[in-house]
């Protein structure tokens, strides 16, 4: 990756009326935003259909798209939502959503309910020309969509409850319940299937265009999937799961800076011998999609493929627990026998060891450094700017940090002076003062974030790891895709050469 910079943004972010970001006119503004403010990468979470607890890292398909990012006022503009024929309570008199945080339970029920009117909309009037579209794009994806669509529609038909309570046939993944299971249930398959249609003609359009605008996007998925996923139902043998379908052992961290007790995510663990048998297909595929969707790939916990933390199921917290390895950069190389080199980040955050910093240098893929976990001893930590290599992403804090505000005021007066120290000021624009630190250093890639761009407090934070609740729901509004933040970040990104 040649010298540049970003911003990280999840498009649930984006401002708007129906409660949630969504790929509408506002995503092209921010695409125009970043261009403005001289950037070249748009680094976004996980894409995919959100499940427990609207965590962008625990979805219900590791290939679908979200249908809450569909956005409405394009499907009125295409004819593919009828919004003259709408009744008073639909979109001509939009909920009072709140315009700062996305409320998941009504802005779900609300576009539920808008996408199965536009599914209505396409069986009633499509033309052939669309229908053959649609046709043709289930055809290309049938290898995941045929999956992910009957499961969902399986779930609504069992009021939300997960998979392995299903009646048994159908748990198990059977090929007559399943067939028989897709006959009965025909009209919510296809109307999944329609949604993810417009979901990916819609992101596909977004993309092209900040391509054309000379901004890369960067993807990001996780290491692992969601327990009640369409990937765990469907190829459950390549899990730890036992005869109850219940998984034996799952994923997480020990303890760590986030959390005493350590991080007991709940991911079903791969069986990487099965899947080596098997040539790593699901994960061949799997970077196939991703590369469909980014420029750039993310891996979330990239460490878990060295070694990851093995909690046995019955745990109530992560602190007990084994290192298993796992399948190194065999993985790796064979994904690039089939798809050739690809551009990956490896989130090499967490307990690393000199094992797991190889396994990135072999596989040839920049690390990440945050710069707020830098300022905890002394001028040797591998986080502070000047310590960076080239091949390195570079961020003052993630989706998972305090912004930077936040941070620092939940500092103490010496780890204060440690800061200002390094950063030769006296704090008075501290998030400005780390910008620059990281954008003067070595790193080929420095990606920030908008809250810190926007000098935000901690009630923007994106994410507390190891909270339950209250995640993901932050957005900005129209007005903070302020001109005058984006000419000081076109200033500071050209003074230090990372304007592409």
């Amino acid at each position: 990756m040649k010298r540049s910079s970003g911003v990280l943004l999840h498009p649930t972010s984006l401002p708007g009326r129906y409660g949630i970001g969504e790929f509408s006119t506002q995503a092209y503004r921010f695409v125009d935003w970043l261009v403005s403010a001289g950037q070249t990468l748009w680094q976004v979470m996980p894409l995919g259909p959100t499940g427990f607890g609207d965590s962008p890292y625990q979805c219900f398909s590791a290939f679908a798209g979200n249908p809450l990012l569909i956005s409405l006022d394009q499907l009125v503009a295409e004819g593919a939502l009828d919004a003259a024929a709408l009744d008073a309570d639909a979109l001509a008199s939009v909920p009072a959503f709140p315009a700062t945080r996305v409320d998941y339970g009504p802005v779900i029920e609300f576009k539920k309910k808008m996408l199965r009117r536009s599914y209505d909309v396409f069986a009633a009037r499509a033309g052939s020309a669309q229908r053959a579209d649609f046709a043709a794009f289930c055809d290309r994806n049938a290898a995941w969509l045929d999956d992910y669509a009957l499961f969902i529609a399986l779930k609504d038909a069992h009021n939300g409850n997960v998979w392995n309570t299903w009646e048994p046939a159908i748990a198990r993944h059977e090929t007559a319940a399943v067939r028989e299971a897709r006959a009965a249930l025909r009209e919510a398959v296809e109307a999944q299937a329609y949604y993810q249609y417009q979901f990916f003609r819609q992101w596909e359009a977004l993309r092209a265009y900040a391509n054309e605008k000379g901004v890369r996007v960067i993807g990001d998925i996780p290491i692992f999937v969601a327990f009640d996923s369409a990937d765990a139902w469907s190829h459950r043998d390549e899990f730890y799961f036992d005869e109850t379908l219940q998984p034996t052992v799952i994923a997480g961290v020990p303890p760590d800076y986030f959390s005493p007790t350590g991080q007991r995510w709940g991911n079903p663990l791969y069986r990487w011998d099965v899947m080596a048998a098997r040539g790593y297909g699901w994960w061949i595929e799997r970077c196939r999609a991703a590369f469909g969707l980014y420029d750039v790939l993310r891996i979330d916990h990239f460490r878990g493929f060295e070694s990851y933390w093995e909690v046995p199921a019955s745990e109530p917290t992560a602190m007990i627990g084994k290192w298993v390895k796992g399948p190194g950069l065999d993985l790796f190389r064979t994904i690039e026998g089939a798809l050739g080199k690809l551009p990956i980040i490896a989130e090499d955050l967490g307990v690393i060891t000199p094992e797991v910093e190889a396994l990135r240098d072999q596989a040839g893929f920049p690390g990440m450094r945050v710069l707020q976990f830098a300022f905890v001893a002394d001028t040797a930590s591998a986080f502070l700017p000047h310590n960076y290599v080239p091949n390195t992403v570079a961020y003052v804090g993630t989706h998972d940090n305090d912004t930077t505000m936040g941070w620092w005021a939940s500092l103490d007066a010496p780890t204060r002076a440690q800061v200002t120290d390094y950063t030769g000021t006296e704090g008075d624009d501290i998030a400005w003062d780390l910008i620059r630190s990281l954008s003067a250093s070595v790193a080929n890639t420095v990606i920030l974030t908008m809250q810190d761009l926007l000098k935000l407090g901690g009630e923007a934070r994106m994410n507390l790891p190891g909270r339950a609740g209250g995640n993901w729901g932050w957005r900005i509004q129209a007005k903070d895709m302020d001109q005058a933040v984006a000419a000081r970040l076109r200033t500071l990104t050209a003074t230090y050469g990372r304007n592409g």
